[in-house]
């Protein structure tokens, strides 16, 4: 589903590298383009039509490029893009959200953060991704209205089992945000999540931090951070700040996953409408959404990787759009970008 602004840009690299993997490894890949958020809307009046969806449940896998633009934006509108975004995750019943942050260490200088602090982060944040504000009852009249927020047991325990079991095969350190102080919610995830680690996962050093403090502690010691669980209306905050400190969010991927290997995998960016079509959006992230693609839904590890190690390798070798230059480095496509990477594939 490449969708709005930047997202068929982006989307075209990630299939020119999938189909370069498969072309190596003796794969074949089929694939069915679908359309979703305004470009959905305009051909058909929906933001994920019947056949979108129908073409979605029959995937081994799910890629989305972006949604949205000026076109779709009044947020007064009945039909917005994002209605889309929300339906197929809920389709799809991916819950976890999965979002690596790992620093490239020629892109410190991109970053808005010193160089000193940087080194080292490598963390990964967990968003609750179906339930939440996102999802609940919404009322409006002349005079107010109501955004509900309910999660349940259920819920909470699935999202909080998920970013254990990373942090068990990473460094075993696991921060779990809420906003317990004032909010029902927060208290009762922060019970759940209390009582799962203590059954269950008692070797992992277990850090509880209201969602202010994280946003802070996320820029002044980013580095000490491995797994990181939260809600859903606080991880779409927090991973948009994350993204700082790789240096643009052009740079970050995302897996969204459920309880089967049917996945939901798109870059963390916006859809940039801005920049759309004129062949300077970084489609990195895109790219290496298409590695998590192969490694949790295909189970192809190795092949992952070898997509994971070529954006390295590219980067090393000086390869970078216009939102990652640094130093004397001078900008090339997004066609460039990923010509370079499918260079260094293995």
């Amino acid at each position: 589903m490449p969708g709005d602004g930047i997202g068929p840009d982006v989307s075209q690299c990630a299939t020119q590298v999938l189909n370069a993997v498969a072309d190596r490894n003796g794969h074949t890949f089929r694939f069915d383009e679908q359309l979703i958020g305004g470009a959905a809307i305009d051909a058909t009046g929906d933001p994920l039509p019947p056949q979108t969806i129908a073409s979605c449940q029959a995937a081994d896998a799910v890629f989305l490029g972006a949604v949205g633009g000026p076109k779709w934006s009044d947020p007064n509108a009945e039909v917005r893009p994002e209605q889309g975004l929300l339906k197929i995750r809920s389709v799809l019943n991916v819950y976890a959200n999965i979002r690596p942050v790992k620093i490239y260490s020629e892109l410190v200088g991109a970053s808005p953060l010193r160089a000193e602090i940087l080194e080292g982060v490598d963390m990964i944040v967990v968003r609750e991704l179906t339930g939440g504000i996102y999802f609940g009852a919404k009322t409006r009249d002349e005079s107010s209205a109501s955004d509900l927020c309910l999660y349940t047991v259920k819920e909470i325990e699935r999202i909080v089992r998920v970013a254990a079991n990373l942090a068990s095969a990473r460094r075993g350190k696991l921060c779990s945000i809420d906003k317990a102080n004032v909010l029902e919610t927060s208290r009762l995830w922060r019970d759940v999540t209390d009582r799962v680690m203590a059954a269950e996962f008692a070797d992992i050093e277990v850090e509880t931090l209201l969602v202010d403090a994280a946003a802070m502690h996320l820029l002044s010691r980013p580095a000490d951070f491995d797994v990181l669980v939260t809600e859903n209306m606080f991880g779409d905050i927090l991973t948009d700040e994350a993204s700082m400190l790789a240096g643009s969010m052009g740079m970050l991927p995302s897996a969204s996953l459920g309880d089967g290997t049917v996945g939901l995998y798109e870059p963390i960016h916006g859809s940039a409408p801005d920049i759309a079509g004129l062949g300077i959006a970084n489609p990195c992230g895109a790219i290496a959404s298409a590695a998590l693609l192969l490694r949790h839904s295909l189970g192809l590890d190795k092949e992952a990787a070898s997509i994971e190690n070529a954006i390295a390798e590219a980067i090393a070798a000086g390869a970078r759009t216009a939102d990652i230059v640094t130093g004397g480095n001078k900008s090339i496509t997004t066609w460039e970008m990923t010509t370079e990477i499918i260079r260094c594939l293995s």
